[in-house]
């Protein structure tokens, strides 16, 4: 029987489950929806039992609808959003919402315990800022606020790791998430003790540490009636979903990089050592021994899918009238719009923004809106408003001595020419797209190839699974036009980060 791979990618407003050969052909998937919840200003989590639930929905309708025998499946990997804190018992049951990615409700707590314990200290170990994003304040918040949940917690999950919980039974923390934890050592790959003890944390509370293709368990009985897999079917640890995502991506060797352009936004950037720089990202790779230096924006595919929500309502007339998807009608209406946007310049900061301003309090601006700017204008800045995001990231790597000469496109956002087209203008760089919707699942199943042996090599599962779809070069004369929108862009945030904290101060 031929063997097959699947591929499980838990994002942040939707779950994935897709099937691949061998040579990394799509042969079914599915995905399912679920609630970020908005308790209080700051706050924004997520249920992890609804996580599992349309995780196992979305697996049985794959199996299903296309008809391929469980017995098939030769492996499973799990790529999960970052820096989730998923508080679960001896049992395994989850003890409350886990706060997500975009979550900075310990800010506060972040702020503490840099004064207590030193920057310099936490980012010699860890190779990251202590942003309240991240999972360690998160745990230290749990403590804090809810210690009934910190008491009773066992163990504290990554959204993969509780996802390859529910299906074997086993709590693991995979090496490449580990960064989301600043007592966890980014050259050693291993817990620091003292740093750990110091923050407050008991480190018995962290899992066991995984390279992302050990195969960490097998789906129990209990998951295959629920998933509809074959008890037994082995599953690796898996990892983040940017680096999982890199991998299906195709890169898999120093020197590559990968632009995303999913839910969020960002690159990463394959280094053959922990090169830091304090307002990046730093994680291992999904790949042993290689490391991604990444940015991470708020600005990406979520940008223009609320655009869509709100303002979209013409597009979604017409695709129902021309049975064309709304957003390749936004790019129809952007590409007449000239480069720049006739100056109306959009600021990203939907969320507030990650990486490299790290500023919770930064709020989206449209600047230069006037009589003659129309919703076209407004599509087109949007675009290049989060091509701007990417390039601020790529120039912050510079100044680590990392110079990057083209990219390779993941995320839905790689599926507009225009927009793909746009990110090669503004940054400079060549552009080449693999199959760009697959490439987070696709990186998660190549993880389980190469722990079950379906592989022998990373370059090998490289070479089997990913082709080149198109290339974008970018041209000279748009670039030095958005060079110049790009300074204007910078200097609009430094003259509103003031008036966007006293905003964000009289909302609280």
């Amino acid at each position: 029987m031929e063997k097959r791979l699947l591929g499980i990618d838990i994002g942040t407003s939707a779950c994935k489950a897709a099937v691949f050969d061998l040579k990394g052909d799509i042969l079914a998937e599915s995905t399912r929806t679920y609630n970020v919840y908005y308790p209080l200003p700051g706050f924004a989590e997520q249920n992890p039992d609804e996580w599992w639930k349309e995780i196992c929905a979305a697996i049985t309708k794959t199996l299903k609808d296309s008809g391929i025998p469980p017995e098939s499946i030769a492996g499973i990997g799990v790529a999960g959003q970052s820096w989730s804190a998923v508080p679960v018992d001896k049992n395994g049951k989850a003890l409350h919402n886990t706060p997500i990615w975009m979550d900075t409700r310990a800010s506060q707590i972040a702020e503490k315990t840099v004064e207590r314990l030193g920057f310099d200290r936490i980012f010699q170990i860890s190779g990251n800022s202590f942003q309240p994003t991240y999972s360690t304040p998160k745990i230290l918040w749990f403590k804090e606020s809810k210690p009934d949940v910190y008491n009773s917690t066992y163990k504290f999950l990554q959204s993969n790791s509780y996802i390859v919980y529910k299906l074997t039974g086993i709590m693991t923390q995979d090496i490449c998430q580990g960064y989301g934890l600043h007592m966890f050592g980014i050259k050693t790959g291993r817990y620091d003790e003292a740093l750990c003890e110091d923050m407050g944390i008991d480190m018995d509370k962290l899992p066991g540490i995984f390279a992302c293709h050990d195969v960490v368990g097998e789906v129990t009985g209990a998951a295959a009636l629920e998933t509809g897999l074959k008890t037994g079917t082995p599953v690796v640890a898996g990892g983040l979903d940017a680096a999982c995502g890199t991998l299906g991506a195709g890169v898999f060797e120093k020197g590559q990089t990968q632009e995303q352009g999913g839910q969020a936004g960002g690159m990463s950037i394959c280094t053959g050592e922990a090169i830091s720089h304090p307002k990046l990202i730093l994680s291992f790779h999904v790949i042993p021994s290689l490391w991604l230096l990444q940015g991470g924006t708020v600005g990406g595919g979520g940008t223009i899918k609320w655009f869509r929500q709100e303002l979209g309502a013409f597009e979604e007339m017409e695709e129902k009238k021309r049975g064309i998807n709304a957003f390749k009608i936004m790019d129809e209406e952007a590409s007449k719009i000239a480069h720049g946007s006739e100056g109306l310049i959009f600021l990203p900061y939907m969320a507030g923004e990650r990486s490299p301003i790290w500023d919770k309090n930064a709020r989206g601006v449209f600047f230069g809106l006037g009589y003659g700017k129309t919703r076209a204008h407004m599509i087109r800045a949007v675009l290049e408003g989060c091509a701007y995001a990417l390039l601020h990231n790529l120039k912050t790597a510079e100044e680590a001595g990392i110079r990057v000469d083209g990219l390779l496109a993941m995320g839905g956002a790689a599926n507009s020419r225009l927009w793909t087209q746009i990110k090669a203008d503004v940054t400079g760089k060549i552009i080449k797209v693999p199959a760009s919707d697959t490439a987070t699942t696709l990186g998660a199943a190549i993880l389980a190839g190469i722990g079950t042996g379906q592989y022998k090599s990373f370059k090998e599962a490289i070479e089997r699974t990913v082709h080149i779809t198109r290339v974008h070069e970018p041209n000279t004369k748009n670039y030095k036009k958005y060079q110049q929108q790009f300074q204007l862009y910078l200097e609009i945030y430094e003259k509103l980060k003031g008036t966007m904290a006293k905003a964000a101060q009289a909302e609280r």
